[in-house]
């Protein structure tokens, strides 16, 4: 099974149609959590993903409440420049939903507040605050793909010690 990015309540157009071109990419799903601060039908999102839109399995949750109907919590790992744990310490199983906040107020406080062992940041030295949202989404897409990829990869014990010329 594949991953899912959602975004709640995003406001800026060409965020959203990049990482609809991520997700078109990665076989992801995206969720759209409105109100959006665009139409799906602007210009600027469409040139964004440009002809990808058709590739992507996009799924929009009229509120907060409807995509946690759709989504079971479990599934979430939250993601926030004021999270606590790192992003080396998420754990992406198959399935797992990687939610962001919108650009403007990040992801919001109450979900900091009830879910934190479930919440994570991007490492950043220097002065910088947060990333765009279409960069932190690639960067926590692919670090979720990577750890996927790698456990479907590792051969299970027997394997190793047979590929070691031990017994298998």
């Amino acid at each position: 099974m594949g991953l899912h990015i959602a975004l709640i309540e995003p406001r800026i157009p060409p965020n959203t149609g990049n990482i609809a071109r991520l997700c078109a990419a990665t076989d992801a799903s995206l969720h759209l959590i409105e109100p959006l601060g665009f139409s799906l039908t602007d210009a600027e999102v469409r040139r964004a993903g440009l002809d990808y839109w058709e590739q992507v399995d996009l799924w929009v949750h009229p509120n907060w409440f409807a995509f946690r109907d759709a989504i079971a919590r479990g599934r979430c790992l939250y993601f926030s420049a004021n999270a606590e744990r790192p992003l080396w310490e998420v754990e992406v199983e198959p399935n797992s939903c990687l939610v962001f906040g919108n650009e403007i107020d990040g992801l919001p406080e109450r979900i900091l507040q009830k879910h934190p062992e479930r919440c994570f940041r991007i490492p950043m030295s220097g002065k910088v605050r947060s990333l765009n949202l279409a960069t932190a989404a690639g960067i926590v897409l692919y670090e979720g793909l990577r750890q996927l990829d790698g456990r479907a990869r590792k051969p299970s014990r027997p394997e190793r010690a047979a590929g070691r010329g031990g017994r298998g």
